[in-house]
């Protein structure tokens, strides 16, 4: 669903697609942005005036971290314990955090490539609270393009 011009949307919901299997159930994202080197190009104009000029270097990687209730669905776990035993050939995956609007409609998509989790941590656990139990996973990655 696109967006009239000068339009804008709120994130009614998020998801993550990895390898076709959808976990719609995110309650935050954060972390999540496109970043790259700059270079400083150093240079005398004809007329002998110091210039700098930046232009753009190499994409850098990133982080992004997702936050969900926890519940019965063991895909992150998996996942992780993928990463952790060194079946990176297993462990990398492309995928796409997603926007959904209000209606459950895609908004947005953030296609990741060669995404594996790098931690997982489970909120705290404290008797008696009444606070919903959160688990978040932390993905690294090589490359994010906005679909």
């Amino acid at each position: 669903m696109a967006l009239p011009d000068l339009d804008t949307s709120v994130g009614h919901s998020f998801g993550l697609e990895v390898d076709g299997i959808q976990i719609k159930a995110i309650n935050e994202v954060s972390g999540l942005k496109m970043e790259q080197d700059v270079i400083e190009l150093k240079q005398n104009t004809a007329d002998g005036k110091y210039v700098i000029k930046k232009l753009p270097g190499r994409p850098k990687a990133g982080e992004v971290t997702l936050t969900r209730g926890l519940t019965g669905d063991t895909s992150f776990e998996k996942w992780v314990k993928d990463a952790h035993f060194g079946k990176m050939s297993d462990a990398r995956k492309g995928g796409a955090i997603i926007v959904y609007d209000y209606e459950g409609q895609a908004i947005k998509r953030y296609k990741l490539t060669n995404a594996w989790p790098k931690t997982l941590e489970i909120g705290s656990l404290k008797a008696g609270d009444t606070s919903v139990l959160t688990e978040k996973l932390v993905i690294t990655y090589e490359q994010m393009e906005v679909e």
